[in-house]
């Protein structure tokens, strides 16, 4: 069985949701924050040299990096369902949404987050900050022009892995000028696997 080790408000939400909406049984093992630094507890090293989270474990495999589990449980267990058929060209396009919601589109939300902390040490890095956010989410914003989801009319392994990006911008107070993002962040978030999820993860709060 999966064993989705789950850190709170992180990551790792969209792992749980994604196996919600598969209906493919798996197991929670809780981990908590340092309540000051907000770092993942030490005993997620005995998981992975990185103590890092997501990290799932699959009998005797571990799989670490959202896009690489959201991948390896759509291929393993997902029977087909929520990712294109891989001969096809949507495939590509499927798995460069998986890619790009942490190799690209995060960066500047992370680099946010932290520059924030600097305060008026920060400041100058600030416009190119604020540029990168601005063409990230303008890009996503103009792919969901005329479709419900990111590879259209069906969700797909992609809306799980990039919706972390919506919610992040979303409490970077971000979203005011997306409102195709804003909806469609709005229908995953009504689902009710995703609402499962969050049940069964616990607290979910992202907060600048």
């Amino acid at each position: 069985m999966i064993i989705v080790h789950h850190l709170n408000d992180s990551r790792s939400q969209r792992i749980l949701w994604l196996l919600e909406e598969l209906g493919t049984p798996y197991e929670i093992r809780f981990y908590e924050r340092d309540a000051q630094t907000r770092l993942a507890p030490p005993e997620l090293k005995a998981v992975h040299p990185l103590g890092k989270s997501p990290v799932i474990t699959d009998g005797e495999r571990t799989v670490i990096e959202s896009g690489a589990i959201i991948d390896y449980i759509l291929r393993r267990h997902g029977e087909g369902r929520l990712q294109p058929e891989p001969a096809g060209k949507a495939y590509d396009e499927h798995q460069q949404w998986l890619h790009y919601a942490e190799g690209s589109a995060m960066l500047p939300l992370m680099l946010q987050l932290y520059v924030a902390r600097l305060g008026e040490a920060g400041a100058p890095l600030q416009p190119r900050i604020d540029s990168e956010i601005a063409n990230h989410l303008g890009y996503v914003e103009g792919c969901l022009v005329g479709r419900p989801f990111l590879m259209g009319e069906e969700l797909t392994g992609a809306d799980i892995q990039m919706s972390f990006v919506a919610e992040v911008a979303r409490a970077f107070g971000r979203l005011a000028d997306c409102p195709n993002l804003t909806a469609w962040l709005e229908r995953l978030q009504a689902r009710p696997a995703y609402r499962r999820a969050l049940d069964k993860g616990g607290p979910y709060r992202l907060a600048s």
